[in-house]
């Protein structure tokens, strides 16, 4: 499903998942509430997933159903909601203490961290399955 709305969702939603799973068994020793921390975490990671699939979904809508003259509008528009709702969303937590706020931040985090190591992951990805750079058709025509 990820893949139909771009190529790249699926390994930048499994990367903000890595990042937050690292972030959780380097972190779950040091803070001393250890649920807070899981939950604002999980909320955290939860939010960068939806941050990344409203972004994919954005983009698509603005250039295919918009156009190109209204297509930076939207996208701007979208853009400041979708950051509203990640502040009202800790406010929420902030106020019923439904998690760790810093971690919760730090969860948000990873759709930045995995959006820069997305294309070294592909790359490591595509090394391991012994595809590298090359396209599939050039590949083809030299085992002719």
């Amino acid at each position: 499903m990820l893949r139909r709305l771009n190529d790249a969702l699926p390994g930048l939603v499994l990367g903000i998942i890595v990042y937050g799973a690292a972030v959780f068994l380097a972190g779950i020793w040091f803070v001393p509430d250890k649920l807070r921390f899981t939950t604002g975490l999980a909320i955290g990671i939860a939010l960068a997933c939806g941050m990344a699939v409203n972004m994919a979904v954005v983009l698509r809508d603005a250039v295919e159903i918009y156009g190109e003259a209204k297509a930076r509008s939207k996208i701007i528009a979208r853009s400041i909601t979708r950051y509203l709702v990640v502040v009202i969303v800790f406010f929420v937590m902030m106020k019923w203490e439904l998690g760790s706020l810093p971690a919760a931040f730090i969860g948000v985090l990873g759709l930045k961290i995995s959006a820069y190591l997305q294309p070294l992951a592909h790359r490591f990805i595509s090394k391991l399955g012994g595809r590298g750079d090359v396209p599939s058709d050039s590949r083809e025509n030299e085992a002719l």
